[in-house]
């Protein structure tokens, strides 16, 4: 990660920053009047590149739900943020403030609010990738998401995005602290491992299905083998019916199983829906004589991990899976 301190005007910073916008006040007597103060600026190695941010960001747009609690962590509060991509808990201020501006989903983003929260820097990437140009004619793009289309490559892209959110935001520290808590779960989690096979599952739609797709990257951390990781299921995506049937993980007899549940992370308190564990139960019938239900050998991951899958997201998979196995 290469990251160097320069200097840019804040006429310059605002220039880019409030492009399609008319102008603020503020900017634009300061211009006027030619006081044009020097601002410090980081180079950020991206997926997009290097990108100059701001070293002081006041005003910043959170979109990359995997970074929304070191965002936290860090005690940055955005301007805007994606609420209905929030997690459905610890967010509760975020949601509830009116001073962040809702801007949509990455379905249907509102590049108009976004704009209008004048922001100075923009946390982007993952869900929101394929608007970066758009967004990077607001402000600067920060887009440091874990890449998710190379194999093994996720857990060292939290690391990464944590240390330079870290350094952008002048929190090292606490960084460095939440970095060595994931470490140690990981190192925990793979020590209590060895070789087991396990169904990795996703609660969607009301049915247990292949979740691989999205949290097949907790095996890049620990020694477990996905039950399913020869077979031709369409695992790609937890939006998808893979066609699994409950008989075949049953023939296939897993040690383990390991739930993400996608349905609780997308409902609100109004929504029905039938939870994880109680798919589980009601497919007895089906899979009372398996070695995971017959051990009672089931995890189910943080109801909000859909909506987070960032580095306190997987500290604490690890830690349920280094607990649960050492308790075997």
């Amino acid at each position: 990660m290469k990251l160097s301190r320069t200097s840019a005007s804040i006429g310059g910073l605002a220039a880019v920053a409030l492009l399609g916008l008319t102008a603020c006040g503020g900017s634009t007597d300061a211009a006027e009047a030619g006081t044009d103060t020097p601002a410090e600026t980081i180079t950020v190695e991206t997926n997009n590149g290097p990108v100059e941010v701001p070293a002081d960001a006041e005003r910043v747009v959170a979109l990359d739900n995997t970074s929304f609690a070191t965002l936290k962590a860090l005690g940055v509060e955005p301007v805007a943020a994606p609420k209905q991509l929030l997690p459905n808990n610890g967010f509760e201020d975020w949601r509830d403030d009116e001073a962040i501006a809702d801007v949509g989903t990455h379905r249907e983003p509102n590049l108009e609010a976004l704009n209008e929260a004048a922001p100075d820097l923009i946390v982007g990437g993952y869900r929101f990738s394929e608007y970066t140009d758009d967004l990077a004619k607001i402000a600067p793009v920060l887009d440091v998401t874990p890449d998710a289309e190379t194999p093994g490559a996720w857990l060292d892209g939290l690391r990464t995005q944590t240390e330079t959110l870290g350094t952008v935001f002048g929190a090292e520290e606490q960084a460095a602290e939440i970095v060595a808590d994931f470490d140690a779960a990981q190192t925990a989690a793979e020590e209590a491992t060895d070789g087991e096979t396990v169904f990795l599952a996703n609660a969607s739609g009301g049915k247990i299905d292949n979740g691989a797709g999205r949290i097949g990257r907790l095996l890049e951390g620990v020694n477990l083998e996905d039950v399913f990781a020869s077979e031709d299921l369409d695992g790609e995506s937890v939006h998808n019916d893979s066609g699994l049937a409950p008989e075949t993980v049953a023939e296939a007899d897993p040690d383990w199983m390991i739930v993400m549940d996608r349905d609780a992370a997308v409902s609100t308190a109004e929504d029905e829906f039938t939870p994880a564990q109680s798919l589980v139960a009601a497919l007895e019938n089906v899979w009372g004589e398996t070695t995971f239900f017959a051990g009672d050998q089931i995890i189910y991951l943080n109801t909000d991990f859909y909506k987070t899958e960032g580095i306190q997201a997987y500290t604490e998979a690890y830690e349920q899976i280094s607990e649960a196995f050492s308790a075997n």
